[in-house]
């Protein structure tokens, strides 16, 4: 009988605590039970009852994608399943997806207690990647569920979008409490999100074996700036497509949003907050900023892999929409100079997929009726890999970047590294790889995509999650293998 049930040979091994520069050694994997029980040189595989020759190829920890978006707009039960495999192929074995009540998703209000499990069931036996939830308290009942959801569901992490305030999804909002379904009586706005940070923090305060992994995560953009700036775009005329609607929401938009955070952060005392998908100079300077002013908070920064590779200019078409917008080629190099200074924590997708006719409807030219969001985990490790080796990011810093700074952060203990005792979650990469970016190889459901023609310079050959092969030479295998986590203790 068999004594290892998985034997990987014959891979360069890259450890996120190794030190940067380090050239990854030729090394085996064996795997037992879904997790990693020996990393060395020359383990013999005549007592293996499956072995696969990584051919020489790096081994990264499985991506651990800190911002994905299943069922916002299709069928969460179905975008979970074709989603997943979607992010297989980019090396992604963990999503943390964001949830909210409100229009869209499961187009319903209410308690998390009764919406939440409807959630859960929709997405079971769906995946092919593990994930978890984050949760939006959209209403000052979700406030009061916050340790429900902590103990219960193992849900550590909680968000607020602050543009919602007066601003809809793809832009103007004429009714809030309609958009988000939220009482008639309640408002989503500063007090709210004030009152979100001090239900977390009190949270953390009762439950102590969770405080640590407990944290806010916010979308930083401000809605009167972006609705009257809106205004003053359509008036002029002169922008159109994405640039135009890069304009409509102004790089200072963010920062001005990220300072309001920041000092209700300090305000209540909570001390983990996460500022998301920050897409220009502006915004990190403003993060950078607060973290020198309150030092006391653990301030973490996040960029999306889209932010780094496409511009206003170079994205393909109106389908590069999303929120906060695609920029300027100089904010994109901005980005990668915080990057590569280690200014950003983590490096997402923001998979949102949306399709061709639910994204563009009857008017394809006109950017404002568009949907916001795209898919974009398939390229999430071969994108930053092959355009960060350029740029002089190390193979060590790509593997914090994607995997154990986001497992660290939101609780998944198992998660985050190639080493005994983790997860056996490992992406294959071929970092010599040549190939061009098209939506008709993608297994999303999304039938465009803004990086179309883009060519790369890394590519995923084969992910396991725990163990399970479920991406390999380039094809998704099996039946749905994820599981849904619980996470922070």
């Amino acid at each position: 009988m068999a004594t290892t049930e998985l034997l990987i040979k014959n891979v360069r091994v890259v450890r996120p605590d190794d030190a940067e520069g380090t050239e990854p050694a030729l090394t085996d994997i064996a795997v037992n039970d879904g997790t990693i029980t020996r990393v060395a040189p020359g383990l013999p595989g005549d007592d293996a009852a499956t072995v696969v020759d990584g051919r020489g190829l790096l081994a990264f920890p499985g991506v651990v994608d800190a911002h994905q978006h299943w069922g916002i707009y299709n069928e969460l039960a179905a975008d979970t399943r074709t989603e997943s495999r979607a992010s297989a192929q980019g090396g992604v074995t963990t999503a943390l997806t964001y949830m909210r009540t409100g229009q869209y998703y499961l187009n319903k209000g209410g308690p998390y207690r009764e919406f939440f499990p409807e959630v859960l069931a929709a997405a079971q036996g769906n995946a092919y990647i593990d994930y978890a939830f984050h949760l939006a308290p959209m209403m000052a009942e979700h406030i009061d569920e916050i340790p429900y959801l902590v103990q219960e569901h193992g849900v550590t992490s909680f968000k607020i979008f602050m543009f919602y305030g007066s601003h809809g999804l793809h832009g103007r909002s004429t009714s809030q409490s309609d958009f988000l379904m939220t009482p008639p009586d309640e408002r989503y706005d500063l007090a709210h999100f004030e009152f979100v940070m001090r239900g977390i923090q009190k949270a953390r305060e009762e439950l102590g074996d969770y405080a640590e992994h407990l944290s806010l995560s916010l979308h930083c953009e401000t809605a009167e700036i972006m609705t009257a700036y809106t205004k003053l775009v359509e008036r002029d005329g002169s922008l159109s497509g994405l640039r135009a609607y890069s304009a409509s929401r102004p790089p200072h938009s963010e920062g001005l949003a990220v300072t309001i955070a920041s000092y209700l952060a300090h305000e209540t005392g909570l001390p983990n907050i996460n500022l998301l998908h920050l897409s220009s100079e502006k915004a990190l300077d403003a993060a950078l900023t607060m973290g020198r002013a309150f030092p006391h908070i653990d301030f973490r920064r996040e960029v999306t892999v889209g932010h780094l590779l496409a511009d206003v200019d170079t994205a393909h078409g109106l389908g590069g929409k999303v929120n906060p917008p695609l920029r300027d080629r100089d904010d994109v190099e901005a980005l990668w100079r915080h990057v590569l200074a280690g200014d950003v924590d983590w490096v997402v997708s923001d998979h949102a997929c949306c399709k061709d006719e639910m994204k563009f409807g009857s008017d394809r030219d006109d950017i404002f009726l568009a949907k916001s969001g795209f898919g974009g985990a398939e390229y999430l490790l071969p994108g930053l890999v092959g355009e960060g080796t350029k740029r002089g990011l190390s193979l060590q810093r790509a593997a914090q970047l994607t995997s154990w700074n986001p497992a660290k952060r939101y609780g998944l203990l198992n998660k985050g590294t190639i080493a005994e005792g983790y997860d056996a979650d490992i992406a294959l990469v071929d970092p010599d790889a040549s190939w061009t970016v098209r939506a008709a190889d993608s297994e999303s459901t999304q039938e465009y995509t803004p990086f179309e023609g883009f060519a790369m310079s890394a590519k995923v050959t084969d992910t396991f999650v725990r163990g399970n092969h479920v991406y390999a030479d380039g094809r998704i295998t099996g039946d749905p293998v994820g599981r849904y986590l619980h996470r922070g203790r």
